[in-house]
Formats: C-alpha cells, structure tokens, sequence
C-alpha cells in the first residue's frame, strides 16, 4: 500500500479521512465512476454527500493526484495520476483496461498535419475482452 498521506501532501492536498479513502479505493479498483466511489465511501462514511465526493475529485484532479478517463458514450472514470498511458475498453462488459502505447508518431502526424502544438493525447480504443469474446 503506497503512502497517500505523503503523496497527497506533495500535491498540496490535506490528506482528509475521504481523500486517503478514494485514493485507496482508485488504488484497489482502478477505474471508477463517482458512482462507484460514492458507493464505496458510504460504506465507511455512512453520511458523505455526493457533493463531497465531487468536491473531492476536482480537487484531486486540479492538483492532478487523480486523472479523468473520458470513454465514448460512457460517462468518465477516475484513476490514480501515473505515467503517460491509453485505455481499451471493452464495449460488452465495460471493463477498462490501460495498455502502453507510443503515441510519439500520431501525435508528430497530426500536429504537422495542423500546425497544432499537442500538448496533451488521450486515446481510447473500444472492442471485445478475450472473457467476451
């Protein structure tokens, strides 16, 4: 179990009884919704709001000790902020898997292609677990 007190420290966060109990909550099951998240802290903190919650989560992800994983025609999920990586999600059981990928020559194409400066790239591939398959 990773230290969360410290690591929340050095994202400038107090390291709340909530904010300790999301980070192991995203550390334990990866991606996950605020509805989930919601679930799981009522199950310890019997009287959290939603808006806690999400009050939470803003912080957490303006101090970027939290990422937002924004999936097509799924509503986003959260997860502990690590290295540069991409998602697939499975569009028969929603699972959500992240894979390393690099993006060095997509991003060079389209940032030629427009004259862009990409300064961030998220990508999202969709398909079919090998369970669903």
């Amino acid at each position: 179990m990773n230290n969360y007190t410290q690591i929340l420290r050095e994202h400038n966060l107090k390291a709340t009884p909530q904010r300790l109990e999301i980070a192991q909550a995203l550390d334990l099951n990866g991606h996950m919704s605020i509805e989930n998240l919601y679930d799981v802290m009522l199950k310890k903190f019997s009287s959290i709001s939603l808006a806690t919650i999400y009050k939470n989560i803003h912080l957490m992800l303006e101090s970027t000790f939290i990422q937002e994983v924004k999936l097509p025609n799924h509503k986003s999920v959260y997860e502990l902020s690590k290295n540069s990586h991409s998602h697939i999600l499975c569009v028969q059981c929603n699972q959500i898997f992240d894979i390393d990928l690099n993006l060095n020559s997509i991003v060079a194409d389209a940032s030629e292609n427009t004259g862009f400066l990409i300064e961030k790239s998220d990508l999202v591939l969709s398909g079919r677990c090998k369970n669903c398959l």
